[in-house]
Formats: C-alpha cells, structure tokens, sequence
C-alpha cells in the first residue's frame, strides 16, 4: 500500500511536470514565430531600397490633384515614377486606387482625405487619418526613408504630422525632405504679429521636428504681396518654426506663368524643384552627368 501512494504521488508529481512543460512550450513557441516574423520585416525594412514621395494636396483638393505635376515629372525621363492614390474616409478607412510597379523604388503616393476642408481643427484631423495612411503604407511597402511634398494645406498636415505623429517612426523610417508649397502657416492673416493659433502651436512644438530634415518652404509670386490666395507673409512663417531646428531651411519663390496658387502644382519652376531637389534619382544622375564631364 505505501508503495502504491508513492506511485500514486510520482505519477502526480510528473502529469504536473508535464502539464507546465506543455505550458512553456505553448507559450514559447508564438513568441519564438512572432520574434522571427518581427526580425524578418525588420531585414527587410533596413535592406527596401524603395524611397517614395508622399504628397498630401491642399483643402478641398482630392487624391487627383497631383495628376499633372506626375505626368510632367515623368516627362523626358527613362525612370517613370508610378502613382499611387490612397483616400482616407473619416472613420479611418482607406481606398485605394492606382499602384506601385515593383521596379520602381521611387514612387509617387498621394494621400487625400474625404473631408477635405479648410481649418485648424481640420488640419488636425487630416493629420491623424495622414498618420493612418502612413503606418499601413509603411507596413505594406516596408521603407525605410522617405520625402514629403504638400500643397497648400498639405504642407501644414504635414508640419502638424511631423510635430505629433512622426516620433513613432523615427528610430526606422527617416523623413529625408519636406517641400511645402504655398502653405499658409499663419492662413490669410498677412501680419506677422497677429500669430494665429496654428502658427503659435507650430512654434511652441517645433522641437519634435526632425533635427536631420531638409525643409524648402516655395511661396508663389503672382505679385509682390500674394499667390493671389494666400498672404507671401503667410507663407514666410516658415521661418518661424523651421531654421535653427532642422538642418537646412530654405524659402523660394516662383515666379511668371502658372504662379497663382492653384497653378503652383503645374508652374515648370516647381516641377524642375521638385526634380532637382526632392527625387533623389535625378539628384544622383545629375552628379553623374557632372563626373563624366
């Protein structure tokens, strides 16, 4: 009898045994396949060689607005950059149209919002469904840099994106370029000293602003005091919450036909910008054509 109980309890003691290694490994082994699957994105991440240029348009523009401004890069060029359109409802959805050809490593992505309207408390929104856009665009296409480019009010979501949202990329995915063009940062009021409460807000969270960033700031010259929208003064705040924190900060202005602030996208003097300074293909064949002479 005693030798049945301390069989009894040995057997007890190894179904307890084999109960907690069942347990381990149970556990173990989704952490080891959610570890391996982690690392692989993060290979892959590191070695994308795909750089895209995300542009974001301006109040009441849709995903189309960039149509021609592509169509005119992709003129006299061997490299086509494919164009990319995702629209963001207000519940947070996306729909996509267009696509990204897979030997392209500098495509074109346009994010639009379906409310699309002017204003502060609506450029905060547009920046948080932009933030939507860009996580499931960097899960999907797993880049590791990228240039931003926005009209209008696109330069502002991107500003407002940039001080909120972009330090949860930051340490894998690097903003290299941000071109603004025609945003109003202090919107129609042509008096610096009259700050809007955007303007005032961008100043006083500039420091998450990537220290690394290059930022060029394009205003239109219709005449010497506007793009015939938007206050030149407007669009000099830039300086306001960009120098001293990003590395290089440069404002332009463009000049001559198409110089009015809906035409800006289309004026020939932005898309030789935009190809001289933001498509880093041209960029690198530009100092090539320079070598060989």
């Amino acid at each position: 009898m005693k030798r049945l109980m301390q069989k009894m309890r040995l057997n007890k003691d190894y179904c307890w045994i084999l109960s907690a290694l069942i347990v381990v490994i149970a556990t173990a082994i989704p952490t080891i396949i959610w570890v391996n699957s982690a690392n692989k994105i993060r290979a892959q991440r590191h070695n994308s060689q795909v750089s895209p240029v995300i542009m974001v348009p301006g109040s009441s523009a849709t995903t189309e607005r960039f149509n021609q401004l592509v169509k005119l890069l992709n003129q006299k060029t061997d490299r086509k950059h494919s164009l990319l359109k995702v629209n963001v409802g207000t519940d947070g959805s996306l729909t996509y149209s267009g696509s990204i050809s897979k030997q392209d490593q500098e495509p074109i992505i346009v994010v639009g919002f379906k409310n699309n309207h002017d204003g502060y408390s609506n450029i905060k929104k547009q920046a948080k469904w932009l933030n939507i856009a860009f996580n499931a665009l960097s899960k999907q296409y797993k880049f590791n840099n990228f240039k931003a480019f926005g009209h209008s009010n696109g330069g502002l979501i991107w500003t407002y994106w940039l001080e909120h949202y972009y330090s949860e990329y930051s340490s894998i995915i690097n903003i290299k370029v941000l071109m603004t063009l025609g945003s109003p940062y202090n919107f129609s009021e042509s008096n610096i000293k009259n700050k809007t409460q955007m303007l005032t807000d961008f100043i006083k969270y500039k420091s998450k602003i990537p220290k690394s960033l290059t930022v060029y700031s394009i205003s239109g010259g219709e005449n010497y005091e506007s793009d015939g929208l938007v206050p030149e003064n407007s669009v000099e705040a830039a300086k306001y919450v960009f120098p001293k924190q990003v590395a290089h900060f440069t404002a332009m202005t463009v000049t001559g036909l198409d110089a009015q602030h809906s035409s800006l996208p289309q004026n020939k003097q932005v898309v030789e910008l935009i190809k001289q300074y933001v498509l880093q293909k041209d960029n690198q064949n530009r100092r090539m054509i320079r070598k060989s002479r």
